[in-house]
Formats: C-alpha cells, sequence, structure tokens
C-alpha cells in the first residue's frame, strides 16, 4: 500500500490533545470535543487547522502557514491575520492543543484521535494480516479504514497546500479501495465486487488497475464475454485519450481470459499475500462411544478410503436394511479415516426413506456455503452447483458422508469427482448402478458382537450375572443393531429389572419374534420395545406426531396435533426424546427419524381408535396453521378482507405484534407449512389447505421458497378439480398465477388468473374475481395488451370496491396507473398511483405501501419529477429489503438505475443495475433479467464501455428473441446503431 500521506516525525508528536478532543480532515474539516462539535471557524482559519492537522503534530513556520493558505500572492497583513486565526482556535480548542513553538505552531492529537492516523494503522494492519494469510481480517480491516472517509478529503477548504495534500489522499483512498478489492476477488466476493467496480471504472475511465480487476470479477462470474469487452473499450480509450496501448498486466489478462486459465478461477498468490485459510468443514456427527464389532467392515472401508489419498476418488456404498447400523459404521469409519482428509469432512442426510428425500441441488447449496462460497455466488440449477462444487473441492482433500440416500440419481451430483477426495455412502437399496462405486453389503452382527454390544450398555455385571439371558435378548432382536441399543438402553435405564425379566418379555412376544426375522418389520418390533414402555399419554403423542409430514414440527404445532395445553405438549415431547424416540433438532423444535416415523404411524393405524381422531389431529395442525398464517397476513395488510374470506379455523394460532417477528415465524415455518399444506387434500380439509396457502403467499412472492410453494398450489388444484369444488380449484390458481407471475412466466399466469375468474364466478367467491382480474391486469401490460389490461383492472378496481377491500383496490389502481404510463396518460397515472400509496399509507401498510411508492416512482419519473421519484423509490427499497422481498428489492434497483441513466449519472446506473441482476438470480425470471441488461448495457454505453454494453444488449436479446417478447426490436436497433444508441 504505497503513497500513504504524511507521517510525523518520531519523538516530536508528543500529545497535548485531551483525550475527548477528536479531529477530521478525511472529508470536512471538523472537531468534536466530548462528542460535541467545535466550530471550525472561517474558510482560511478551516486551511490553517487542516494544515496543521496534516503535519500530524510537527511545527509548521509563520512562512510554511502563509504559503499554505494563501500561496505566492498572500495578503499584506498575511501574518496578522495567521496570527489572529491561530489565536481563535486556541480560545476554541484550549491552550493546551495549539501549541506555539520555534516560531510556529503546532497540533499534537492524542493517539486515535486524527481519522488520517487511524486509517494509516488500518491499513499498516491490514498489510500485516495479508502478509500473514488472513485475507478476510485485511479485507475487514480495509474496509473499516475506507469508512472513515466522509465525502472528499479537506472538503470546502481553500489554499494551496489543503489542494495538493486532496488530490494525494485521494489518490490514497483509490489504491486501499483497489487493495480492497483485490482481497474481495481473493476471497471469493467476485459478484459483489462487479457493481463497485462498474462504477469505479467509469468515475475513474483511464485507470487500468481498476480495468483490471472488474475484468478478473465478471470473468469468475460466467461472465467472459463482457470481461473481454472491458478490455476492448480499455485499449480504445487509452489509444484515443493518451495514444498509448494497455499496460502489460492488462493484456495478460485477456489473453489468460481467452485461453480459459483454470488458475484465473483461484486467488492470485503473490509474495506479499499469502493464499486465504481454507474453510475445513467439521460436519461428521460424533461416534457412539460404544461403537462394536465389525472389524472387517472397518478395515475394508478404511482400506478404500486411504485410496484418495493416492488414486482417482473413492466410493463406498453401505446397504443394508434399516437399524442394522449402516450409520453407526459409516461415521465410525469416516472420524478414523479424518487424517487422510486434512480438507474437511462434510455429512448430510439425504432422508432416502422419507416420502420427501432431499433434493440434491439443496445439499449442493448446503455443501458449497460449509466450503466458504457465499450465497451470492451459489447458482441456481443443478448442474451448475454440481459444477462449481467439483472445481471448488478441485486440489483439495474432502471426505463426504451421504447417509440415508434413495438412490444413485440422487447421490451423483453430490460426489467430488476428484482425486484425493472420497465419498462415503449408506442406503437401504445396493447401488449398483453407481460406477466405480465399492459396494458393502452389511449384515446383521454376529453372536459375539451384539452380545459384547449389550453388554458395553448394560454393563458387564449385569450381564456377567445373566449370560444366558443376555444371550436370549440378543437373540429375540435378531442381533440388529438398533434393536439391541434399544432393548439395553431400556434396561439400563430399568435398575430394578433383571436381564431376565427383558428376556423374559421378549420370549412372551411371539408375534414380535416373528416380525424381528421379516426384513423391515424387524425394525417395527425393535422399536416396539421403546412404545411399549411409554405412559398412556406420551404414546398417544408419539402416534399423532408421526401422522405430521414436514421435515420438523415446532412446539408450538405439537401441542395442536395433541389438543394439549403447550406446558403438557413440552413435557410429553421432551418424554420421548428421553426415550430416543423423538430428537430435538434444536430449542423448542423436534423431528423424528424416517424410520421412527413410519413405525409411529404403524402405531397410529393399530392403536389410534376410532380412526377419526387420526384426521382430526391433522385437522387441528391445519387449523393452527390457518390461524397464525392469517394472523401473519393480516398484521403486513392491516385492512386487508383475505383474512375475512378465509375458511373458518377452530383454533386459535399464534399472536404477534411485530411483523419482523411475524414474518421470522413463517419463513421459519414454510417446510412444515407447506408440507401440511400438501397433506390436507381430502374433501375436507382441501378449502382450508387452499386459504392457508394462499395466507402464506409472501412465501411464495420473496422467491425464498416460490417451487415447493409452487407444487404445492399444483397439487391443490388437482385435488380440489377432483372433488369437483370449484371454490377451491379457482384459489388454488389464484395462488399459480400469482407464483407464476413472480417467476416471470406471464402467459401461465394469465391463463390460470382466467380460469380462476369463471370458476370463482361459478362458485360466487368474490375473492378471487377481485385478484384474478388484477393479475390479469398485469399480465396484459407486460404484453403490451393495454386496452386489455385496462378492462381488467377496472374491473379489479370495482370488484374490491364491492367488498370494501381498500387495500386490494389500492393495488389495483397503482397497477391501472402502469397501465395510464405505457399508454402516454402521465398526469393520471401519478394521479392512480398516489391515490393508491394514499390508502395503503392511511391503512398503516408498510409493504403494500412500498409497492405503492414503486409505482409512484415509475410514474413520477416519467412525469420528469425524477427527484420526487427517486425518493419514493428509495424508500420502497428500504422496506423491500426489510421484509425479504428479493423480486421487488431487485426491481427497484432496476427502476432507480432508469432514473440515474435519466438523470445523465450513468456510473450510478450501472452500479444499481449491476446490484439488481445480483439480487434477481433465481428469481423473477428471464423477462426481468433482459431488462436489466439492457439498462446496464445503455448505462456502460454512455460511460464508454461500449464492448461491455454490446455484450449486454445481445444477452437482453436472446432472452427477449426466445420469450418472443416486444422489447427485442428496441435491443436489436441499439446493436444495429452501436454506441451511444440508447435513445433508439
Amino acid at each position: 500500500m504505497d503513497g500513504i500521506p504524511g507521517g510525523g516525525v518520531p519523538g516530536e508528536a508528543t500529545p497535548h490533545t485531551t483525550p475527548d478532543l477528536r479531529f477530521s480532515i478525511l472529508g470536512p474539516v471538523r472537531s468534536w470535543r466530548g462528542g460535541e462539535p467545535v466550530p471550525a471557524g472561517s474558510p482560511q482559519q478551516r486551511a490553517l487547522l487542516a494544515l496543521l492537522l496534516l503535519r500530524e503534530g510537527r511545527t509548521a513556520t509563520a512562512a510554511e502557514l502563509i504559503d499554505g493558505v494563501w500561496g505566492v500572492e498572500p495578503p499584506s497583513q498575511a501574518l496578522a491575520a495567521i496570527r489572529t486565526y491561530a489565536s481563535r482556535l486556541r480560545k476554541a480548542l484550549g491552550a493546551d492543543v495549539l501549541v506555539s513553538a520555534a516560531g510556529g505552531y503546532a497540533i499534537r492529537p492524542a493517539p486515535g484521535a486524527l481519522d488520517l492516523s487511524v486509517v494509516r494503522e488500518l491499513a499498516a494492519d491490514a498489510d500485516k494480516a495479508r502478509a500473514g494469510g488472513d485475507r478476510c481480517e485485511a479485507r475487514a480491516l480495509l474496509a473499516k479504514a475506507l469508512g472513515l472517509w466522509d465525502g472528499e478529503a479537506l472538503a470546502s477548504v481553500p489554499g494551496p497546500y489543503a489542494d495538493s495534500q486532496r488530490a494525494r489522499l485521494e489518490e490514497w483512498r483509490l489504491q486501499l479501495t483497489e487493495t480492497r478489492l483485490d482481497l474481495d476477488l481473493e476471497v471469493g466476493c467476485h459478484a459483489e465486487a462487479v457493481s463497485e467496480l462498474t462504477a469505479l471504472t467509469a468515475a475513474h475511465p483511464l485507470r487500468e488497475r481498476l480495468r483490471e480487476l472488474l475484468m478478473l470479477a465478471l470473468y469468475r462470474c460466467g461472465r467472459q464475454a463482457e470481461a473481454l469487452a472491458v478490455y476492448a473499450d480499455t485499449r480504445r480509450l487509452l489509444a484515443d485519450e493518451l495514444g498509448v496501448d494497455p499496460r502489460p498486466e492488462l493484456s495478460r489478462l485477456q489473453q489468460r481470459i481467452l485461453e480459459a486459465d483454470e488458475e484465473l478461477a483461484q486467488p492470485v498468490e503473490s509474495p506479499t499475500a499469502a493464499a486465504p485459510a481454507l474453510v475445513r468443514p467439521a460436519q461428521l456427527p460424533a461416534s457412539v462411544p460404544d461403537f462394536t464389532g465389525r472389524t472387517s467392515f472397518v478395515r475394508e472401508l478404511g482400506e478404500q478410503l486411504a485410496q484418495a489419498e493416492t488414486s482417482v476418488m473413492a466410493v463406498s456404498a453401505l446397504a443394508g436394511i434399516g437399524g442394522v447400523g449402516k450409520t453407526t459404521l459409516a461415521v465410525h469409519v469416516a472420524h478414523a479415516a479424518r487424517p487422510h482428509f486434512p480438507d474437511g469432512q462434510l455429512y448430510i442426510d439425504l432422508q432416502g426413506a422419507g416420502s420427501r428425500p432431499a433434493e440434491p441441488e439443496t445439499v449442493l447449496g448446503a455443501f458449497l456455503r460449509a466450503l466458504g462460497t457465499p450465497d451470492t455466488a451459489i447458482p441456481d440449477s443443478l448442474d451448475e452447483r454440481a459444477a462449481l462444487y467439483r472445481s471448488t473441492l478441485d486440489g483439495r482433500r474432502v471426505l463426504v458422508l451421504l447417509d440415508n440416500a434413495r438412490d444413485a440419481s440422487q447421490v451423483r451430483p453430490l460426489l467430488p469427482g476428484t482425486p484425493g477426495c472420497a465419498a462415503l455412502i449408506t442406503a437401504r437399496t445396493r447401488m449398483v448402478d453407481l460406477a466405480g462405486a465399492h459396494l458393502v453389503d452389511l449384515d446383521v452382527m454376529s453372536p459375539e458382537e451384539a452380545l459384547q454390544l449389550f453388554t458395553r450398555i448394560v454393563g458387564e455385571e449385569r450381564v456377567a450375572a445373566e449370560r444366558e439371558a443376555a444371550l436370549d435378548v440378543v437373540g429375540a432382536c435378531g442381533f440388529l443393531p438398533l434393536a439391541i441399543r434399544i432393548a439395553a438402553a431400556r434396561l439400563a435405564s430399568r435398575r430394578t429389572w433383571t436381564v431376565s425379566v427383558l428376556a423374559a418379555k421378549l420370549a412372551d412376544s411371539r408375534r414380535r419374534l416373528d416380525e424381528l426375522q421379516a426384513g423391515d418389520l424387524a425394525v417395527k418390533a425393535t422399536f416396539e420395545l421403546g412404545y411399549g414402555q411409554l405412559e398412556p399419554a406420551q404414546a398417544r403423542a408419539f402416534r399423532l406426531l408421526g401422522l405430521a409430514d414436514g421435515p420438523d414440527i415446532s412446539l408450538a404445532a405439537a401441542a395442536a396435533v395433541l389438543d394439549r395445553p403447550l406446558y403438557d405438549a413440552e413435557d410429553l415431547l421432551e418424554a420421548l426424546v428421553d426415550t430416543s424416540l423423538l430428537e430435538s433438532a434444536s430449542p423448542g423444535r423436534y423431528r423424528f427419524h424416517d424410520l421412527v416415523r413410519l413405525y409411529a404411524r404403524a402405531c397410529a393405524e393399530r392403536d389410534e381408535q376410532p380412526e377419526e381422531e387420526r384426521g382430526a389431529a391433522l385437522s387441528r395442525l391445519l387449523d393452527f396453521y390457518l390461524a397464525t398464517a392469517a394472523g401473519v397476513y393480516a398484521l403486513e395488510r392491516p385492512g386487508d378482507r383475505l383474512v375475512d374470506h378465509l375458511e373458518p379455523s377452530d383454533r386459535t394460532g399464534l399472536v404477534f405484534t411485530d411483523r419482523h417477528a411475524a414474518q421470522d415465524w413463517l419463513y421459519r415455518e414454510a417446510g412444515p407449512l407447506l408440507a401440511c399444506v400438501r397433506q390436507s387434500t381430502e374433501a375436507g380439509t382441501v378449502r382450508r389447505a387452499v386459504d392457508l396457502l394462499w395466507a402464506a403467499l409472501d412465501l411464495g412472492e420473496s422467491g425464498a421458497n416460490a417451487r415447493e410453494y409452487e407444487s404445492t398450489a399444483q397439487s391443490l388444484r388437482t385435488a380440489a378439480r377432483a372433488h369437483s369444488d370449484g371454490r377451491a380449484e379457482g384459489r388454488a390458481l389464484v395462488a399459480l398465477a400469482d407464483v407464476h407471475h413472480t417467476s416471470g412466466r406471464f402467459a401461465q399466469a394469465e391463463q390460470e388468473a382466467e380460469q380462476a375468474m369463471q370458476l370463482a364466478s361459478d362458485a360466487g367467491d368474490p375473492l378471487p374475481t377481485c385478484w384474478a382480474p388484477n393479475a390479469r391486469g398485469i399480465m396484459a401490460l407486460y404484453q403490451n395488451r393495454h386496452q386489455d389490461g385496462e378492462t381488467h383492472l377496472t374491473a379489479a378496481i370495482a370488484n374490491f370496491r364491492s367488498i370494501d377491500d381498500r387495500p386490494g383496490e389500492a393495488s389495483a389502481l397503482c397497477n391501472l396507473s402502469r397501465i395510464h404510463l405505457a399508454t402516454g396518460r402521465t398526469s393520471s397515472a401519478v394521479s392512480l398511483a398516489q391515490q393508491g400509496t394514499d390508502i395503503y399509507d392511511g391503512m398503516g401498510h408498510s409493504l403494500r405501501g412500498a409497492n405503492g411508492r414503486y409505482a409512484l416512482g415509475l410514474a413520477l419519473a416519467q412525469d420528469g419529477q425524477r427527484a420526487a421519484a427517486q425518493t419514493c423509490l428509495v424508500e420502497a427499497l428500504e422496506v423491500f429489503r426489510n421484509s425479504r422481498q428479493r423480486l421487488w428489492e431487485g426491481m427497484t434497483l432496476f427502476r432507480l438505475a432508469e432514473v440515474d441513466l435519466t438523470e445523465e449519472q450513468p456510473a450510478q446506473a450501472a452500479t444499481k443495475a449491476e446490484q439488481a441482476l445480483n439480487v434477481l438470480r433465481g428469481i423473477g425470471g428471464e423477462w426481468r433479467r433482459g431488462q436489466v441488461l439492457t439498462t446496464l448495457g445503455d448505462a456502460l454505453d454512455e460511460v464508454g464501455q461500449s464492448g461491455r454494453a454490446q455484450v449486454c444488449w445481445r444477452e437482453a436479446l436472446a432472452i427477449f428473441d426466445t420469450a418472443d417478447a416486444p422489447e427485442a426490436d428496441a435491443v436489436r436497433r441499439k446493436l444495429v446503431l452501436g454506441p451511444k444508441s440508447r435513445s433508439a
């Protein structure tokens, strides 16, 4: 970090300032005492203060001060003026602060009292951290240092000395920024760096280092064509402005990009910056302390894993019935093999035995995060994630334990694929179609091993006294490890029992003995040992909780299933945790092992009589979710009539007073809630299930759970049609239309909304007759069918008013504003959007008020009121961010970029467009992405990066052509006309 300005003389800068006196020159020249500002006086007085502070304790003579404040033509009374300014500063700061010495003056700040000194110390610490290999710490220190700048250094300070120092400080600031951006790329934050580099290259077009960093960032984002276009733009600009070629470093980078140099995807090593410490995940579950036997399997698998150190990737797949100890063995072997895999161990339960196995793309996202990949750098598709996963593991030695797999197709994308790594897989079925895998069939224990395991759990003394009885117990368990563990644990917790008592219990259970020898039924028999020891209330809780789908269940939801008060339910659940029949996923949340869940359901079918009680338990869960989600919806949208048109619920849900806490609940419960909806497709529950899905529409609109939300809506639509329930089907179609809109599938959204209107009309259901035409209106806008859109939205406004749904009316008014805007009726567009926003504000709608401001901002921008438009959009952006509405956060950034472009601020426009692209990754659909790319291209064209602009336009054109979108013609003209064609 060369070029750091200033620097005091050792031994001379003895501080005289009091500890509570602080100074700032990296911005306006200011001082504070105890947090209160100290007046700095006239511009010349501030110039004197700045000059003294910049000398950092060294004395400045009167002649130096006169020259610094006025230059070669000082006024005749310059010396007297200097003395006057010094006297005023001494009164303001204190006689002990500004001191006279050797015919001049000095200010000697205390350590940490001057922002310039703090930045210098932080920069030095960052250098040390980087040299020591801690790039993340170096990056954080530089970010903190740069954060101390408050605009232009020495702002509004006159004089030649201030002018020269201002330029020097700005150059230093740029050097620090370049270093921090370099570190951004080294730690993998290339996606975040692109927008900042885009703005900086626009502001400093001749600074080649920034161009080099931008090329590298774009290349690492997969935007190779744009990266090459940056080089072309730079070469042309340097030739035109300076008559020179790019420096050799930039040319070499261009060549490496053309050659797709693999090393560019990795941090660049340098003699002054050690490689950052790799993230080393250690995700293996704890190995059981009483692991017993399996000696041959441990040796065989250990040898296979050791081969990964010197040969191609090793894959071993363990197969066997449930309860045979596949996971226990795999975890034990994995822990023993850890020295062979120093770069970490990954673990995941793939839930292959359940009804909803883990999706490979979800698992890859979790693995990439565990390996240090930031969320913004994780791609959307399965293939891209798998490729990035393999690239991230390249050169590392990592062990991946894939537990409870469904089949080979689920596992293949999760295999590392590189030498040095290994995968260990457990599954119920043999993976004969997994190429190259070392297959291991895990059988039950030998009698000796089974007895040894039983003894370790129960205790040597008790077993030695009754060895024959112990052999009877393990024999009755079929030598199945899980059954032995459960039986031994029950005995160990009953100190009054003898081994013979347990053996007698098993001997009396002739049916259970038969089941222990009947394949998968053996697992049920082992669970029966624990289930049979439960108190009646505990057993009922076990049965009923097993009925609910979903990855886990909260205490409040479990209380609804059991129809018990919260504290009683907690006692029952904790008792089940003690018996190991239930797991505590986290405080207040519980989950079943998938096999235990299946067993619990079998118990419910056998023991829960009458049968209606099983349906009643799930109905109570549905009512709990519906009541709570309706309350969350009402808190988010005060006055919205949707909650008045939902199916009645027999239960009260959770009550929230803070909308952020309510949002947290909704997103935390997304998996169990949507699972409950999918499970509620019978004739008596499908209407409530559809209404629950509708009340939880934020899960679909935010983009966080859009795919699962869509599949759930599809299943409800199918169920409603099977039951000939037009009301439920119409509402399911409204939910589908909404999620299609969010995903950019406008034709499908229009089709679903049209069918919803017909079904709702036939069923006499007023709400879809409001929502559906509102949705159809906005779809028509996107498809340039403005007359149709106006007809639909006018109908929607009338329908919302007929049921006194003011927020719905506001939504339709804001959408109609967009139609007026598209047809040149700017004044009425502003009026309509203002009406909608006023309704939202009057009802306390924070989130929907942001939607209103979004529409109002668009109208104001087109009406020429761009400052007001920007204010509206910035306010909307803050709400969208705080409400996790990624789609609208991204679209608002895009609209702000359009305003910046109109205001002739293309660098700012490019930055916001880049930010919009980053936020919209994976949501919003390709059409919206094409819009943002078009605007990004326009902004880049304006700042002279025409080559990169052309790349953006070509990508946008491909999107629009594929979608047969009307925007294609305008983008095509830009490409034909070339640079500075935005007005086309």
